[in-house]
């Protein structure tokens, strides 16, 4: 059975985003807690990511990321080197653009090195927070599949990504 760990990014995802629709939807589905939602370090987020792993058998892991999420995704595995059965990156943030003010720690410069198992990266062609193109640059440094969902914003709760069904079928696309 495959262990899906939910990685959300900056403030966590709340009720009415895909994030809580997967977690719901099953028992072998967990959220990763972050003791710091607001102001994040990379290195406290991505120990949390490691220490939820802890015990856990990380051929059957996939690790889903969202926004900043997908950034602490990139790190854990450039710092840790673990390889796991798969990630699904949705919407990475792009920390590096000019436009991008919040207050995080460590996650700068992004990771671009190959991800070292399979993943998929979801993007979305009026995402405000990366651009079409970098989200295809991310893809493509980390060795992931790319998949356009055409105007669908940051992909969250306020686009309109609650109960997100083509993201569990997108989902299964690593197992």
């Amino acid at each position: 059975m495959t262990n899906y760990f939910i990685v959300p990014g900056l403030g966590n995802s709340g009720i009415e985003h895909w994030q809580t629709f997967f977690e719901q939807s099953g028992k072998n589905f967990q959220r990763i807690i972050q003791e710091e939602w607001e102001a994040p370090a990379y290195k406290d987020w991505i120990a949390a990511i490691d220490n939820a792993l802890s015990g856990i058998d990380l051929s059957t892991v996939v690790l889903i990321g969202h926004s900043l999420g997908c950034s602490t995704i990139a790190h854990w595995v450039a710092n840790y080197n673990r390889k796991i059965k798969g990630a699904l990156l949705v919407a990475p943030s792009d920390l590096e653009a000019p436009d991008y003010h919040f207050p995080t720690t460590g996650f700068s410069p992004i990771p671009t090195g190959k991800i070292p198992f399979d993943t998929i990266v979801v993007a979305s062609s009026n995402d405000i927070w990366v651009s079409l193109e970098r989200a295809r640059f991310f893809a493509d440094c980390w060795g992931s599949r790319f998949i356009n969902i055409g105007d669908a914003g940051h992909i969250n709760a306020s686009s309109g990504f609650g109960q997100w069904q083509e993201g569990l079928e997108i989902l299964k696309m690593l197992d």
